[in-house]
Parts: structure tokens; sequence; C-alpha cells
């Protein structure tokens, strides 16, 4: 008995642990509501042993009934491990009778002699629906189960809109696309719109939709956000967004009637599935060009952004390497931006940085930070100054170019190990070959016989050791200076690393490819292309587009037709993302275009 007695006072005590978790106390009510109907407002406790909560001023509404105490517990098992739930939610059915938005207070509660608040909310009234339909408790409009197969264009239909109908070059705007619906709606293809003259990127929208009522042309509509994508502008002048066909599938009652028996064996009417086909509204979009006056080393930037910088070590020796990190961080067209400048020393030696691009697409644009990572090997030792990372962008919330900059750092270099050189390497061969040479078999014998000429001294061996190392000198003066001169000249440095970078840029979107990641395999090869023409053209990233190219190209007496397939690639390449089919094929050919268009390109400009 004494046993029984304690393993089921344990067995409280465990369960008053399980109860002491955190209190929750959560409000709930429809975001839109209809004049005069019923909609509900609950408070929810996670708690069994509660009063009533002190509700707020609901003057907005008539309060119809309430408060209704519903009590759920719980219990559940895993692992051997006992655990309970327990809630209790309070209901009230409210009315409102004028039109709006309102807002509902929070409400309070005691549990355990400490007070807890709701969450506060917003209701928006919507008018009656001036047509005929019919809407039920909580203004949720009743798709219409007319018999009738013929669904008519205002009881289901897609609208395009724009977030912006007015914007800068390479600013971002949102197109969205939005179901309005008064029927049994079950199913809706996804469609892409093509879209010539912008870089186009898909918001990601939650999988689980929900529908939420509007008050649209004097109706009541469930709605749904059903695709959005976010627009980059590539040229100025009015794009159009054309018309995008949706198919649909609505559930339709049944035109035979039914039998009163057959229908409760059958669960209700019949319903049978009609397709319709939805075309959004067609859409202009005004690009204005970008501002002149583009300020020295403008990165193609478009929108809000600032820079920071950090540096691994400001003491080092000649030959080792440090590391500069320059952090641009901000919302904009952030996949599409240069590097910022940075005038090193000559006396360093620097890598082409390494991008990590940490920011995602939100309904405004790219937002997070792009780190360029440069790797610095000091040639000599000294004290010296690497100037801040600056970088220019356009703001065009003030219609203006703006430069920003990072800290700048001074760095000493101590004289460290000396690298051989490779001139001197091949010296030392030579002069041991010479050396070797110069070995003779000592003849015994008579003074007498020893000949003069075989004496090393103001032999041509001699002054030959002389001479080779002096010419050898020059020419490697020479070579170092024509390649100081030629590192120099950054266009032309650009011009023969391009098909090098660009080699490098298709293994990763080959290792991409391989890997099926299908959307960072597009961005690599159009990042590969464009960076190829930028470097091999000498243009700047802010004045890339397809125009710009094809002149230039043309200029350097580049064919036609392999500027065609310049532009068809590019197009396979914003467009192949969103085409059905099989994915894998349609990367493969992308990919085969892109190497064949820069192997030609390069054979082609190199003539």
């Amino acid at each position: 008995m004494k046993r029984i007695f304690l393993t089921t006072l344990l067995f409280i005590l465990f369960l008053g642990n399980l109860s002491a978790d955190e209190i929750t106390f959560v409000a709930q009510a429809p975001k839109s509501v209809v004049v005069n109907q019923q909609f509900r407002l609950t408070f929810k406790v996670n708690r069994a042993n509660v009063k009533e909560p002190t509700i707020p001023d609901l003057s907005d509404f008539n309060i119809l009934t309430g408060p209704h105490r519903s009590t759920q517990q719980s219990y559940q098992s895993i692992n051997g491990k006992m655990s309970k739930e327990e809630s209790v939610t309070f209901t009230y059915i409210l009315m409102a009778e004028n039109e709006g938005e309102f807002r509902i207070p929070a409400a309070s509660i005691m549990v355990d002699g400490k007070k807890y608040n709701s969450n506060p909310l917003r209701v928006k009234v919507l008018p009656p629906d001036q047509n005929n339909t019919s809407q039920g408790q909580g203004g949720n409009v009743q798709r219409n189960n007319s018999s009738s197969t013929n669904i008519a264009d205002d009881d289901l239909f897609v609208k395009a809109t724009l977030s912006m109908g007015k914007v800068y070059e390479q600013e971002a705007v949102l197109l969205t696309y939005k179901v309005y619906s008064t029927v049994n709606l079950t199913n809706l293809s996804n469609p892409t719109p093509d879209l010539k003259g912008f870089h186009i990127q898909e918001v990601q929208l939650p999988r689980e939709k929900h529908f939420d009522l509007e008050h649209y042309n004097g109706r009541n509509y469930q709605t749904l956000v059903w695709r959005q994508f976010v627009l980059f502008p590539q040229q100025s002048g009015e794009l159009e967004i054309p018309s995008l066909t949706f198919e649909g599938v609505v559930a339709v009652q049944s035109r035979r009637n039914l039998d009163p028996f057959e229908m409760m064996f059958n669960g209700g009417p019949a319903y049978v599935e009609v397709k319709k086909n939805l075309s959004s509204n067609k859409l202009v979009l005004d690009v204005k060009k970008l501002p002149a006056g583009r300020p020295a080393g403008y990165s193609g930037g478009v929108g809000q952004f600032s820079i920071s910088s950090s540096i691994s070590s400001a003491d080092v020796k000649t030959n080792e390497e440090l590391t500069l990190k320059v952090k641009v961080k901000g919302i904009g067209n952030m996949k599409l931006v240069g590097n910022p400048i940075i005038d090193f020393p000559s006396e360093f030696e620097v890598y082409d940085p390494i991008i990590d691009n940490k920011f995602s697409l939100k309904t405004n644009g790219f937002s997070g930070e792009k780190v360029y990572e440069y790797v610095i090997t000091p040639r000599a030792s000294g004290t010296y100054t690497i100037p801040a990372a600056r970088f220019v962008y356009f703001d065009p919330l003030d219609d203006s170019y703006k430069t920003i900059e990072s800290e700048p750092y001074i760095v000493n270099v101590e004289k460290g190990k000396e690298q051989t050189a490779p001139a001197a390497t091949y010296i030392g061969k030579e002069t041991s070959k010479l050396l070797a040479s110069d070995i003779r078999h000592i003849k015994l014998g008579d003074a007498r016989n020893l000949k003069t000429n075989t004496l090393f001294f103001a032999s041509p061996i001699y002054f030959l050791l002389y001479i080779v190392p002096l010419v050898l000198f020059v020419v490697y003066i020479v070579v170092h200076r024509k390649r100081v001169i030629e590192n120099a000249n950054i266009s032309l440095v650009r011009t023969k690393k391009a098909n090098k970078v660009a080699v490098k840029r298709l293994k990763i979107a080959k290792r991409l490819l391989g890997e099926g990641k299908k959307n960072e395999f597009y961005d690599e090869i159009l990042k590969t292309l464009w960076g190829y023409m930028s470097d091999k053209m000498n243009i700047p990233v802010s004045q890339l587009s397809k125009d710009n190219v094809a002149n230039e190209l043309e200029k350097k007496g580049v064919d036609s037709t392999l500027i065609k397939d310049l532009n068809e690639v590019l197009n396979e390449a914003e467009f192949a993302r969103y085409a059905p089919g099989n994915a894998s094929q349609a990367m493969d050919k992308v990919y085969s275009m892109a190497m064949d268009v820069i192997d030609k390109m390069e054979n082609s400009i190199k003539k």
C-alpha cells in the first residue's frame, strides 16, 4: 500500500514538473472579415486551471456570444518518458458593423499568480460583396458550386503587379502573380514568364499556402500569392512584361441529380474537374537610365551598401603571405556587382580575390554581404600603406552615386628568406658544366712538354664565364621590366587572363552540374560569360550589356554568327532554369554551348 502511495505521489509530482513549461497565451482571429458577418476571436493558454482572461476593449465589434471555455488534455509516452499537454481556449463570436481596419489590443490572464499578456491583432473589415455570391461565417467566400461548367472570368483570374512602376537600371523590382477565386480551385500550373532585358530571380514562397480574403472590384475573393520574381532590368526604356497563361483546375458540382440515399452513401454531391486557362494582364515597366557622371571605378552596384575590412597581420616578412578581407554589406543587385577598388603597393604580389557570397534573395533584392579575400605576398622589405578599399555604387533612394571606403592599413615588412631566382639556378648549372670541362689530366714528365695554350687563365672559356652571366643578367632585367610594365597595365593583364579565369569558372560550373545544383549552375555560367567578355573586351561591369558587347565584338571583326551564338547561350542560361523538361539535359546543353563559344571567341579575337 505504501509503495502504491509513493508511486502515485511521484507520478503527480512528475506531471507537475511537466506542467512547469513556459506559459504561452495566444490570440487568434481572421485577418479579414466582411461587414455583418460573424467571426471567431480565440484566446488560448497552455494551462488547465486558470480563470477567464481580462479581455481588451472590443467596442469596434458586437460581442454576440462568449466566452466559451473548452479544455484539452493529452498524454503521450516517448521512449518510456511520459509527457502531458493541456490547454484552455476561450472563444468569442464577434460581428463587425463598420468597414475599416481595427486593432484588438492584448488580453491578460493570471497563471500561478503571474500576469501574462496575449499578442495584439489587426482585423480588416471589408464591405459586403455586391455580387449575389453568398458568404459564410467569418466572411469566407463560399466558392461557387454551381452545376455549370462555364466558369466566368471574374470568378477566377490571375493578376500581375509590380512593386514599382518606374525604376533605374539594375534596381530590384518585385513581380507578383496573385490568384483571385470564388470557386473551388484545386490546382494551378507554374509557368515562368519569358522576360527579355531582365535578370530574374524567383522568390521561394512557403509550400503550405493559405487563402486570404480581399475586396476587389466590388467583390470579395479568396486570394493567394502564387509566384513572385525579383527583376533586375538590364537596359533602359519601356520594358514589357507579357501576359502569362496559367492552367487551373476547378471542382464543379456534377449536373446529374443524385438520389438522396446515393448522396448519403457517397458522402455528398458528386464533383467533376473542369480546366480553365487564366491569362494574366500585361505590364510595362519604365526603366530610367543611370545618371551621367559615373565616378571612376563604379562597381555596377545599385542599392544601399556599407563596407568594412580586416587584415590577418600588420607585421610580416618578405615572401610571406597575409590576407586582407573586404566585406560589402547591403541590399540591391549584389550578385551583379564588381570588386572593390584597392591600389596595392607595387612591391606586393596580389592574387585575384576569393569571393564568398553570403546573401539571400528578398523581395527588394539580394540582402546580406559579399566577402572578398585577397592573398598578398610582399616582395620587398619596408613600411607600406594598403589604401582603403573603395566601393562605388548608385543609391536609387537618393538618385546619386556614392563612394564608401574601408579603413587603410600600415604593414611593416621585414626582410625574410630570399627566394632563389630561376636565372641564378640556370647560371649555376652552366657554370658547373664549364668548370667540369676545365679539369684536365695532369701530364707527368718534362715540364718543357707542357704547352701554354692549356692554361685556363686568359683562355676563351675564362672570358666566357664572365660574359655569359653578364648577358643573362641583362636579359633578366629586360624581361623583368617588361613584366612589370605589363602588370601595371591592368587592362592588358585582364585581357591575357580572361580565358584562364573563364576555364576556372567553367570547372566550378561543371562541378555544380554534377551535383545537380540547377540555380547555382546557371548563375556560374552567366558569371563566366559576362566576366570573360568584361575581361577580354575591357568593358567595365557597369557597362556590360548584350548591345555593348556585340558592338565591341564587331569592332574586333568577330563573325556575326559567333556573336549570335553568344547571345543565344546567354538567353539559354537566363531562361533554361525555368524551362520544363529534363533539367540535366538542359544543363549539359548550356555547358557545352558556353565552352564552345568561349573557345571560338578566344581563337577569333586572337586573330
